[in-house]
């Protein structure tokens, strides 16, 4: 059967015919007789029928209206014969007939799988787009599920992780070509953050058995922001869990927020996560960044990256950890039990915002137990000691607040949560390294509010690796098509 008009115009008949029906129903006694839900239920069930008959229609319109395609001399291929495939839309699956034509060297070809931009899969892109938009936030099953409970669609929890995998391969190269935020839009500060969380993966070991252990997903942040000048006071008695006075309260006016936050997460290691921040800070810089600030926990090989990849930065050390040293040094040198324990965390966190940080070293390294202190109290008083003593050269915070700079990594603690561990860490989650980082770069991309954009672009990279045009061609104009049926 070719797609002659006459087909055409039986499928358009029947197209038609089906949305009298609806019409009827709606004003028939069955519909009078029935609830809202189940209207809206029985209607919304009958235009996925109705969508996949309009989308079979439209793919005959194109089918028919196609030319043969033309050698470099003009010379058209030869038909050979109407080849179908299937073709996974939202509305369900629906065949595609269209013509094959012999090449002269050779080989042959499909041409309206180039102008339809068809992937060499039978799944549409809107229907990926929506499977992976799901799996980004909820397990494979789930997500297969819920679009089947909606859609009727049946995707395999197997193809789907495919797809992914494949969907997955143009995020970094979609980051690389975007465009930097106006500096306008800019804060005059350039904060970068980084940090690491553990996913469970499962390797195979050497004789086939699987193993269970950890990989660290580095998370990186990129953002600017306006100067913050909080009272230290009001700093200090927030982390040590005291009621903050009054008069360090500050004015009720917006606390500046990041502006164009990115994040980007990777399992390839810290060099690679370096590469694209450096990368990303690189095309954020210029005249209208006043200052360059770097936050990171105490960790030395992360610090040292930083002084060696983003030496224009200026390394702080985040002052949540120093507060958690500096309460457990305090339980450790006044028990746990002490009354005035948050005053004592107070103090101390006051002194160091305010450039007396020896003071509290002289404390912690130097102490005098309120009483005969365990080994653990001993251990936690040193530990606190040392600590704060390796760190003392990114713990300049009166300079920093002066400056209005960020002292605290709440951007890159809270990415760590609900990008990595809140979708990779579920109970009885194990990953392979390619599923894990698709899913993590996707979920970034959802995080980073790029969805439409990236797959837009990767679209436009799948039908120039299949076809070799930087985009689908021109749709053969409307009134062209429907010529055919009249």
């Amino acid at each position: 059967m070719t797609q002659d008009p006459t087909t055409i115009l039986r499928r358009v008949g029947e197209a038609d015919e089906q949305f009298q029906g609806l019409m009827s129903y709606l004003r028939g006694p069955e519909a009078q007789a029935s609830t809202a839900g189940e209207v809206e239920l029985r209607l919304f069930r009958s235009l996925l029928a109705l969508g996949a008959k309009l989308l079979g229609l439209y793919f005959a319109l194109r089918a028919a209206a196609e030319a043969a395609p033309q050698d470099e001399d003009g010379v058209p291929a030869a038909f050979h014969s109407w080849q179908s495939r299937i073709y996974s839309s939202v509305f369900g699956p629906v065949t595609v007939r269209r013509r094959y034509y012999r090449r002269p060297g050779g080989g042959g070809t499909c041409p309206l799988d180039e102008r339809l931009s068809f992937s060499g899969r039978c799944y549409s892109d809107v229907l990926r787009d929506w499977l992976e938009f799901a799996v980004t936030n909820d397990a494979y099953a789930q997500a297969t599920g819920l679009l089947k409970r909606i859609l009727g669609v049946d995707v395999s929890t197997h193809a789907l992780e495919r797809l992914t995998e494949e969907d997955a391969q143009d995020v970094e190269a979609f980051y690389a070509q975007k465009a930097p935020p106006p500096p306008a839009d800019e804060g005059s500060i350039l904060v970068v953050q980084v940090d690491g969380k553990g996913v469970r993966m499962s390797q195979p070991t050497e004789d086939g058995a699987p193993r269970t252990e950890k990989k660290e997903a580095v998370v990186t942040a990129i953002y600017s922001i306006q100067p913050h000048r909080p009272h230290a006071e009001a700093i200090a008695d927030t982390l040590a869990g005291k009621e903050v006075e009054t008069a360090f309260v500050p004015p009720k006016q917006p606390r500046p927020e990041p502006r164009a936050k990115e994040l980007r997460v990777t399992l390839e290691g810290k060099d690679a996560a370096f590469d694209q921040l450096v990368e990303a800070a690189r095309k954020r810089d210029g005249p209208h960044i006043q200052h360059r600030a770097a936050l990171t926990d105490g960790a030395v090989l992360l610090q040292q990256r930083v002084r060696d990849r983003l030496p224009d930065f200026t390394l702080i050390l985040d002052l949540v950890h120093v507060s958690d040293y500096v309460r457990s040094g305090a339980e450790g040198l006044l028990g746990q039990r002490y009354e005035h324990l948050s005053d004592f965390v107070a103090c101390r966190l006051l002194e160091i915002l305010t450039g007396k940080l020896e003071v509290v070293l002289a404390i912690f390294e130097n102490p005098v137990f309120l009483k005969p202190p365990t080994p653990a109290e001993r251990a936690a008083v040193a530990t606190a000691a040392r600590y704060l003593r390796n760190n003392a050269d990114l713990m300049h915070y009166d300079q920093y607040l002066a400056t209005g700079l960020p002292i605290a990594t709440g951007v890159i603690e809270g990415a760590c949560v609900y990008l990595v561990k809140d979708r990779m860490e579920r109970a009885g989650m194990k990953w392979r390294p390619p599923g894990a980082q698709a899913v993590l770069s996707l979920r970034t991309v959802r995080v980073n509010d790029d969805w439409d954009d990236y797959q837009h672009f990767r679209r436009q990279r799948h039908h120039l690796r299949r076809y070799g045009s930087t985009q689908a061609p021109q749709s053969i104009p409307e009134h062209g098509c429907l010529d055919l049926a009249a």
